[in-house]
């Protein structure tokens, strides 16, 4: 390593997060971040990728890096295939951690809380609008079992592709929505000397508490 790891580091400066600038609940605060993120930053960085954490049987943690496909007042909603590793995870531990990193403004997004499943509408009508490759892909790839190499992921698509040569590929039962239900959003801002702004909110008997962490 040409750089010593103890020596890395970069001082935060580009902005404050002060109580008055944060509403009394986080879902206003966090369309406004998510959309200076948009505006601000740039390829390959992409606003909508967020880290999911979740946990198996045994207790152990296991993250990944996804990309947000949806958000409204009840929640933070992606895809994936049901029978996948976090698929598994979810149906034996329902709660799960996301974390949204936008480093050109030097902010960063902890959300956590229950994930449930959207209505097979809702995963249908997200499918339709996906590109046809990653429609196709969502019926050929066994995601997360082993496989014997790329070769055997290319033939699983050509089968694919050949079954649906005569029609469009319909959502499959095995792959849809979650959407994980935040019972804590905390909002960090850096700041220098590593003496960062940490608003964090948690849902309380059904209303949102907002306090200061240290940092």
């Amino acid at each position: 390593m040409t750089q010593s790891l103890a020596d890395m580091r970069r001082d935060y400066t580009r902005d404050g997060l002060a109580e008055a600038q944060a509403p009394a609940e986080p879902f206003a605060l966090f369309h406004q971040w998510f959309a200076d993120a948009v505006k601000t930053e740039q390829a390959p960085v992409e606003a909508n990728a967020m880290t999911l954490a979740t946990v198996d049987e045994q207790g152990r943690p296991h993250c990944r890096v996804l990309l947000l496909k949806g958000l409204d007042e009840h929640g933070f909603t992606f895809f994936t295939n049901y029978e996948s590793a976090k698929g598994q995870h979810l149906k034996v531990n329902p709660f799960a951690a996301m974390t949204f990193f936008w480093p050109a403004l030097e902010r960063q997004v902890r959300i956590e809380g229950k994930v449930v499943k959207v209505s097979p509408e809702e995963s249908d009508a997200y499918y339709q609008v996906r590109p046809l490759g990653s429609r196709l892909g969502a019926w050929a790839s066994p995601q997360s079992r082993v496989i014997a190499d790329r070769g055997e992921l290319e033939d699983l698509l050509k089968a694919t592709e050949q079954r649906f040569s005569d029609s469009q590929p319909h959502c499959p039962e095995h792959w849809g929505g979650y959407r994980l239900l935040p019972e804590r959003i905390e909002f960090w801002q850096g700041r220098a000397s590593r003496l960062h702004d940490r608003l964090n909110y948690r849902l309380e008997a059904g209303a949102w508490v907002r306090e200061r962490l240290a940092p």
